[in-house]
């Protein structure tokens, strides 16, 4: 209001100065003194002034709220900006001028965006602490209870602290997945365990935690350490008791194949039980088909083991001779000589006894069979000699009796084989003295090696090949006496000749002479022979054989069946035939003229 205002206020031309001259005219018609006009109006001025001050200091105090609320609205401004993390923000005037009112209008808008910015960034940092909150509650274990709304501080709300908070909740998220990929591998290691062991699946994990059991409706799965513990537990447990199945399967299945193979049990029967051997060799990682371990199967093999033992209780003599039977067949290959019937006989006293586990019984037969084995393979060699030496015997025994028949040269059927085979038997015949020799170096070798005798069906070989030799130049000194006595017959047949004229040739003698012997064998017919067998059956009674001076041959034993046995008669003046009996290894006996094998040797 100007000076000019205020004049024309006191003279009326305002409502107050038209109010002040109807006072005037109200105190004229009244009467009212000067004193008391000049105390009302002082009065009067008092009042207006009264009401100048309040109007004043109202002004004063809405300029100084103003100016507060522009100081406020500064600094409200600057505390946005650093927790928003704002250092400019371009809504705010560079220059503060004009009334205060213009100062507050031109921050007004800056501090409405960024109270909306900061809002918008609380729920932010709510949302991600929030989650992170969440998860770590799932990795701790504590997400079954009541979630708590995260606190947000509003004084660092920066872009940078919210990335912080992101990077914290990726890493988070990349644990949650790990553990959730953990629980998953081990549930479904769980699940193949207990379908292997035949154990129910959903009560094994619902043990562990209820949220792992899908059938319970629960959407996460919990991923706590206490989880992921009790689950490694459990797989352990399952995986040892895996184990302890299997190896337990396993020593039936080796105990139901022994069993198989000890009573010869047939395939089809063995086929019942291929569930059981299909892993008996398997490793604890490879046995993965369900149901392979189930205490059902492993308690359907132990009954069955404990069958068999009892059925292998029943058949054990049966078994036993069954063994003894390959022992004897060993044993008989290998022409060793042992006491069958008294091994019977202790075979059965063991089993009626029950003395010895039928196992003991059967792994000693087993381990007498690998010794025989080893036993006949040492032996091989020499019974392989033996056998061509046997040959060669028999080869020699043909060749005499070839020798001695007298249409051996006529062109029957069949002559020149026999020729070609009496060639071929002279050759091996010749071969003997060197064969027996190396039999005997083998035969002194084994038993100087292996500190025994090594016998032939009983007998020593060596007192055989010794009497053998013995007999075979026993042989050859006859033959020599024989040609010897031929040779004489001739000259006195030409002496005779010449003195008395012709006579009938020796060779006509003496086939008149054998037609009238008819033949005669060293075989008892009515000679009286002496025989030397290397039979043993032949020295049962307990008789050695003798020498050629009647003298009983003690250090000599007996031998098997392969042996040259001589026959001779005293000589005459006219030998109507000397018969040179041979028996040959294989025990048959072959009658030799003499003056025949003369003309052979």
């Amino acid at each position: 209001m100007t000076a000019v205002d205020a004049q024309s206020l006191l003279v009326g031309e305002t409502p107050c100065g038209s109010l002040l001259q109807q006072l005037q005219k109200i105190w004229d018609e009244v009467g009212t003194s000067d004193e008391e006009r000049d105390k009302m109006l002082l009065q009067l001025e008092q009042e207006c002034l009264d009401v100048y001050t309040r109007k004043v200091d109202q002004a004063m105090k809405s300029r100084t709220h103003l100016l507060q609320t522009l100081a406020d609205a500064k600094v409200e401004l600057a505390r946005l900006q650093s927790a928003l993390g704002e250092k400019t923000y371009a809504g705010i005037p560079e220059k503060t001028s004009g009334t205060i009112k213009e100062q507050l209008a031109a921050i007004a808008p800056a501090l409405e965006n960024l109270w909306a910015q900061k809002e918008e960034r609380i729920k932010e940092f709510f949302d991600v602490q929030s989650q992170i909150q969440k998860i770590s509650n799932e990795i701790s274990g504590n997400n079954e209870q009541q979630l708590e709304h995260p606190t947000v501080d509003e004084t660092d709300l920066s872009l940078k602290k919210l990335d912080e908070f992101h990077a914290q909740l990726q890493e988070l998220q990349k644990e949650k997945s790990e553990r959730l990929h953990k629980v998953l591998e081990f549930v479904s290691t769980v699940h193949d365990l207990c379908a292997v062991l035949g154990m129910d699946f959903f009560s094994t994990v619902t043990e562990v935690h209820p949220s792992l059991n899908d059938a319970t409706g629960v959407q996460s799965k919990s991923i706590s350490n206490g989880t992921l513990s009790r689950l490694a537990k459990t797989v352990l447990a399952l995986k040892e008791d895996k184990k302890q199945r299997l190896q337990k399967l396993q020593e039936l299945a080796t105990q139901l194949t022994d069993l198989w193979n000890l009573m010869d049990t047939p395939e089809e029967e063995r086929s019942l039980f291929h569930h059981v051997t299909c892993n008996i060799s398997a490793s604890v990682d490879e046995v993965t088909i369900p149901g392979a371990l189930t205490l059902d199967l492993i308690e359907q093999a132990e009954v069955e083991v404990e069958r068999l033992d009892q059925l292998k209780a029943s058949k054990m003599k049966e078994i036993a001779f069954k063994r003894q039977t390959e022992l004897e067949e060993i044993f008989s290959l290998a022409h060793v000589e042992i006491d069958t019937e008294a091994a019977r006989e202790k075979i059965l006293s063991l089993i009626d006894s029950e003395n010895i586990e039928p196992t003991e019984l059967l792994a000693d037969m087993d381990r007498q069979i690998l010794k025989a084995k080893e036993e006949a393979l040492s032996r091989k060699e020499i019974l392989d000699k033996v056998e061509k030496w046997m040959s060669a015997c028999e080869e020699e025994s043909w060749l005499e009796d070839y020798n001695r028949d007298d249409n051996r040269y006529n062109a029957s059927r069949g002559a020149h084989l026999n020729l070609k085979r009496a060639e071929k038997a002279r050759i091996l015949v010749n071969k003997i003295p060197a064969l027996v020799e190396s039999l005997m170096n083998k035969t002194r070798a084994w038993e100087e090696e292996r500190n025994t005798t090594f016998t032939y069906d009983g007998v020593p070989l060596l007192a055989m090949l010794d009497e053998y030799m013995m007999l075979r130049h026993d042989r050859e000194e006859e033959k020599r006496r024989l040609r010897d006595q031929k040779r004489f017959q001739e000259q006195m047949g030409k002496e005779q000749d010449g003195m008395f004229g012709a006579t009938p040739s020796p060779a006509r003698q003496l086939s008149s002479t054998k037609k009238a012997v008819g033949g005669v064998r060293a075989n008892g017919n009515g000679s009286t022979n002496r025989r030397l067998s290397l039979n043993p059956s032949s020295h049962q009674n307990g008789s050695r054989p003798t020498t050629k001076e009647g003298r009983r041959e003690s250090a000599r034993p007996a031998v098997p069946s392969n042996y040259v046995a001589i026959s001779k008669e005293d000589a005459v003046s006219h030998i109507s035939g000397w018969n040179l009996e041979v028996k040959n290894p294989f025990g048959r006996a072959v009658g030799v003229n003499s003056i025949e094998v003369a003309d052979t040797y």
